[in-house]
């Protein structure tokens, strides 16, 4: 089957410059970022630190690099890192936390990938020659593997308490951070004055091409994070091409993230309605998760769909994943349902 216009819903990480970003990108003023001598990136980070209300920002190619560099910084060799099973860090990073930091996990069972003071405090090593040191906890919010999800604040507080009490730093993987944030309201600020580190990313939601953010509370931490970037081999030259995306995408995409949810969530009632569906996951943000009557498998119904020119992800045995985007329209989510609605995954 071959319909005209395929709906790419893979991933948030497909969007592509608009003319507004293009031209920001080729118009920007570049110098050296590995001497510190580019204008832009420099003003990239200046502004998203003032944005969290952080000491200092560090811009890096990808997530996984920041979120590396963050786990480097608040941790030591033979410490180790608190944070729930479904975590990005721990499942979609390589190893990175042992090949880069020579720490240890501890893994939680949380709900939908949102952990819990009480789980924390709970898995604190005592302070014994023969245990990893308990260093750090690090949060991921929205929460990719768990379709979205996003924490409640007060729970981040007492999170953060328990950190203080017991010497643990705190990281937040805020990779979408800015879809929580556009749905609860809350400032980036209010993030910026609990966490010792922060991770956003610039290339998903908020359509830029290529770059993360690290965002530092404590201004000793930037010398150490840009020598692990350097040694990543995340040094970049004339980045203000790239970082002048991230700008644009700052300033002027955030908003648009709400319609990214509101597609999402007509996209996860349609497929309540699709036969082999067994349930559809809360949709709280751009992510829909759907999990199929046994025997169907995730990624043979991904296969079936790219026959309608839906593209999306398996994402475990059962399990598959759409998300919506800067770059799927109102077009694209009625063209999607259309196709859906016609589907019964049992006999595709």
């Amino acid at each position: 089957m071959s319909l005209i216009r395929k709906l790419e819903l893979r991933s948030d990480t497909f969007t592509k410059p608009g003319k507004g970003m293009m031209q920001a990108m080729m118009s920007a003023s570049v110098g050296d970022d590995v001497f510190s001598e580019d204008p832009t990136v420099n003003e990239l980070e200046g502004y998203a630190a003032e944005l969290f209300g952080m000491q200092e920002a560090v811009f890096c190619p990808s997530g996984t690099m920041t979120n590396q560099i963050a786990i480097k910084v608040n941790t030591r060799p033979m410490d180790e890192v608190i944070c729930d099973k479904l975590s990005h860090i721990y499942l979609y990073e390589a190893g990175g936390i042992a090949y880069n930091s020579g720490a240890s996990v501890r893994l939680l069972d949380g709900d939908r990938g949102r952990i819990n003071a009480t789980q924390v405090i709970e898995n604190i090593n005592a302070n014994e020659t023969y245990y990893p040191k308990s260093a750090l906890v690090a949060l991921e919010n929205t929460v990719n593997k768990g379709g979205g999800a996003y924490y409640n604040m007060q729970d981040i507080l007492d999170i953060k308490k328990v950190c203080e009490d017991h010497g643990l730093r705190l990281h937040l993987d805020g990779a979408r951070l800015f879809n929580a944030l556009v749905e609860t309201k809350e400032s980036p600020k209010d993030f910026g004055k609990i966490f010792d580190t922060i991770s956003i990313c610039l290339s998903k939601g908020l359509g830029a091409p290529v770059g993360s953010l690290l965002l530092l509370k404590h201004k000793q931490d930037k010398e150490a994070a840009r020598r692990t970037r350097k040694v990543m081999g995340g040094g970049m030259r004339q980045s203000g091409f790239l970082a002048a995306a991230g700008l644009y995408a700052l300033k002027n995409n955030v908003d648009l993230l709400l319609e990214d949810h509101k597609r999402a969530r007509l996209i996860g009632e349609t497929l309540k309605t699709v036969p082999g569906v067994s349930q559809v996951l809360p949709v709280d943000t751009n992510i829909v998760i759907f999990e199929l009557e046994a025997p169907l498998l995730g990624s043979e119904i991904v296969k079936k769909l790219v026959e309608f020119d839906i593209l999306c992800a398996p994402f475990g045995k059962r399990m598959v994943r759409m998300v919506t985007h800067l770059d799927f329209t109102d077009d694209d989510l009625n063209e999607t349902i259309k196709r859906l609605s016609k589907l019964d995954f049992r006999k595709i």
